[in-house]
């Protein structure tokens, strides 16, 4: 059963369909094979990244730049404020 939402291809990051304890393995929605393991708790709703992320680097969620990492980001760990920086609505 799927425990990580991913809809684009291009995503960086999926969606926790359940809290996932560290060391929970990844499963994708639609059968997609993965080795990726959680590195942390990722609760319910959060964002677990896919592939290793670097500063600056920008992140995508269902197809579309929702930010850049701050830090580097390994798969498996959590994405969120911490390590997220939006950049809707910044000025250019």
């Amino acid at each position: 059963m799927a425990n990580v939402l991913v809809i684009d291809s291009r995503d960086t990051v999926g969606v926790a369909l359940m809290d996932l304890p560290a060391g929970t393995a990844v499963e994708l929605n639609g059968g997609r094979p993965t080795s990726l393991v959680t590195t942390e708790l990722i609760p319910f709703g959060h964002k677990i990244a896919l592939v290793a992320i670097g500063p600056g680097e920008t992140i995508v969620k269902y197809g579309a730049s929702i930010g850049v990492a701050v830090d580097d980001i390994q798969p498996g760990m959590s994405v969120h404020v911490h390590n997220l920086k939006s950049v809707r609505g910044a000025a250019r």
